[in-house]
């Protein structure tokens, strides 16, 4: 079923999901238009951005934000054409973005939503990926906990991802050896023929740690970890004296139901930290960075527009295929950032 200008289609989470999430932990549902109160607006969802984060929100174990509750949307951040405006900032036809969620309606309030303006009016989705929350995941992330300086080596895995990919361009602007780590020679190829990376290694091949260590003979000075597991494994002994480890994300545990087998590697790790004084700072982009984003759109569209930065994306067409396609995230199967074409662009 399309989208239409009559019933609201949404996604709510119907079961917690144990392991990787399946259909059954999510239900379709069919309901009349939501209305607006003063202050707030009713969007019309175009594109869905899908996140390995959602997987988080899916759990009910303590983590930075709440949990979906049972029966309720799907949490996600969209880009939207207003519909109905309850507020003199906005008008019916603009575009903006907001935590809309899997739905084809949704009501929110004014202050929440962020028009849209100069680059991203030409292609919307971007405000997804590079001109957003991806985006500005790689910017703070990189250059203000990695702090990289020209001449130092730095890694990043997924890196073809839409925070990856990111982190090792402004890597390179900043006159940096990137070495990339992806999934498949195929993703690997593109890193280097696209995104100008100097090298990167495909995961799924043996004998990571050894070809990691002949890529990067000086050691790693900073490595942006989104990953975790076999890829962390391979990159700790080569982090150098005082190296910086950003880190937003552990996507190959999300569906984790225990820990992983073997020995305890903690002592190692905490070890590693104090001998060769290591940084290794988490961090929530927009709890710990919000105030700063005026900085990062500045910044990445200015190197957008004189085409310092590219971009891949992947689109889906079809609300009904969002749950499909978060596994497709979760297990680094989507190609580029992955984006639900939810609706038409003009009405």
């Amino acid at each position: 079923m399309s989208q239409n200008s009559t019933v609201n289609r949404r996604f709510v989470l119907a079961s917690r999901p144990k392991g990787a999430p399946v259909a059954e932990n999510f239900r379709l549902e069919e309901t009349d238009l939501p209305k607006p109160a003063d202050g707030q607006l009713l969007l019309r969802t175009v594109y869905l951005s899908l996140d390995p984060y959602m997987r988080g929100r899916m759990s009910d174990a303590p983590s930075y934000a709440p949990p979906v509750a049972l029966g309720d949307v799907m949490v996600g951040g969209a880009v939207s054409r207003v519909v109905e405006s309850k507020d003199a900032h906005f008008k019916p036809g603009d575009w903006v973005v907001a935590g809309s969620g899997w739905q084809d309606y949704a009501v929110v309030d004014a202050k929440l939503a962020r028009k849209l303006e100069g680059d991203a009016l030409k292609h919307p989705s971007l405000a997804l990926g590079v001109l957003g929350m991806p985006g500005f995941t790689a910017y703070m992330g990189l250059l203000d906990i990695g702090e990289p300086k020209a001449g130092e080596t730095v890694v990043v895995a997924a890196a073809t991802g839409p925070v990856g990919s990111l982190v090792g361009q402004i890597a390179k602007l900043k006159g940096c050896k990137v070495v990339g780590i992806a999934g498949g020679e195929e993703k690997c190829r593109y890193a280097v023929e696209h995104f100008g990376f100097d090298e990167c290694l495909d995961h799924r091949a043996a004998n990571l740690g050894q070809r990691l260590k002949e890529a990067c003979p000086r050691g790693i000075d900073v490595y942006f970890e989104n990953v975790g597991g076999a890829v962390f494994d391979a990159v700790l002994p080569l982090l150098n004296t005082k190296a910086r480890v950003p880190l937003c994300g552990v996507v190959s545990q999300y569906n984790a139901q225990e820990l992983p087998k073997g020995e305890d590697r903690l002592t190692l790790l905490t070890t590693a930290i104090l001998k060769k004084r290591l940084r290794i700072q988490g961090f929530i982009i927009f709890d710990d960075y919000g105030h700063r984003y005026p900085e990062f759109a500045k910044q990445m569209s200015e190197w957008f527009a004189a085409d310092k930065i590219k971009f891949r994306e992947h689109i889906v067409q079809g609300l009904e295929n969002a749950p499909a396609s978060l596994n497709d995230v979760l297990e680094g199967k989507n190609f580029g950032k992955l984006v639900i074409q939810v609706g038409k662009e003009a009405e």
